[in-house]
């Protein structure tokens, strides 16, 4: 079986599922090639198994004039089983190739159709995603097929490396550093919480804005901004409470990766852990943009052992039953047989 793939988004949790999808495919002998971006951090992971193209695909580029035209020639030449698109701007790249199956796999809320003029079906990761496009007025397939991530244990990094004491409480998040993801509410909800030490994991546009917040708040002491890890296991199974502060979030993977470390979570209300989080039984869900209640729910799980054991086993058991990467796998398996 080959699949061919486009993928240019940048570094993140999408990323992070796109290289353990991968090499998943690649576990079970699929044959893959692949456009990316130039310069991805996660190309290594991937290259031992696949065939790597690389191109920005920006506007007012030569590779947006040539990369279409070079994608129609390298699907007629691999005669892939199936064709993936990952994410609207790839899905534009997507060629009138009609010897195989061709899908655009969605992780948020399109704007638009246009993007998938070329696509036979949209494979969503959440149910909200596929009610979405339907509402916009698509007709072709439409499948949910949700993320999954590595659930091996690690061992806990030692917090002297990132200067923090071995026995104050310790709260961790990761995720690209823009408003959407809700840092800032997080620091704020920390600023209230006297003696907790918090560790984020990633950086962007808001890096700046969250270390002048840090500052402002006389946290310097307390936070720590720890950049992009090639590995976060280590740095999540070092904490006592995971925390996923984003006002908008269609699924979640940071919260998969903290439950595959047995961690209990505090999640934002927002679509994805809507979906899969109940409150009080695989997590604590918090109101979105509210630091008080941020800090509550924390506070929560920090004072009772016995609630914070109970949300981290429901994670884990939410994790096993409906993220495992056997189930995933074999869903796209079984949709790179169908004829278009």
């Amino acid at each position: 079986m080959k699949v061919f793939h486009f993928h240019f988004g940048k570094d993140g949790g999408a990323e992070r599922f796109f290289v353990h999808l991968f090499n998943a495919f690649a576990a079970r002998g699929i044959e893959q090639s692949c456009v990316i971006r130039k310069n991805r951090v996660w190309r290594k992971d991937i290259e031992a198994v696949a065939d790597i193209t690389e191109s920005n695909f920006r506007n007012l580029s030569f590779d947006r004039i040539l990369l279409p035209l070079k994608v129609s020639a390298m699907a007629k030449g691999l005669k892939p089983d199936a064709i993936m698109a990952w994410a609207p701007r790839a899905s534009e790249l997507m060629p009138a190739y009609k010897g195989c199956i061709k899908i655009s796999r969605l992780g948020d809320y399109p704007t638009k159709l246009d993007y998938f003029k070329n696509t036979d079906i949209l494979v969503c990761n959440t149910p909200g995603i596929g009610d979405h496009v339907r509402a916009l007025g698509w007709t072709r397939g439409v499948e949910v097929i949700s993320n999954f991530t590595n659930t091996q244990r690690i061992a806990p990094v030692a917090r002297a490396e990132m200067g923090t004491p071995q026995d104050v409480p310790l709260v961790m998040s990761m995720g690209r550093f823009v408003k959407r993801k809700g840092f800032h509410t997080l620091v704020d909800a920390v600023a209230s919480l006297p003696g907790v030490h918090l560790w984020l994991a990633g950086d962007g546009e808001e890096r700046e804005s969250l270390e002048a917040q840090v500052v402002a708040l006389g946290l310097r002491d307390r936070v720590r901004f720890i950049g992009w890890k090639d590995d976060t296991r280590p740095y999540v199974s070092a904490a006592d409470v995971f925390v996923m502060p984003s006002s908008h979030e269609p699924l979640g993977n940071v919260i998969l990766e903290a439950w595959a470390q047995n961690k209990p979570v505090v999640s934002s209300k927002s679509e994805g852990p809507m979906w899969f989080m109940q409150d009080g039984e695989n997590g604590l869900l918090a109101e979105i943009g509210e630091a008080d209640s941020f800090a509550a729910s924390i506070r929560r799980l920090l004072a009772d052992e016995a609630l914070s054991r109970r949300v981290a086993e429901g994670g884990y058991k939410t994790l096993m039953d409906q993220f495992s990467e056997e189930a995933v796998a074999s869903a796209y398996m079984e949709l790179f047989k169908r004829k278009p």
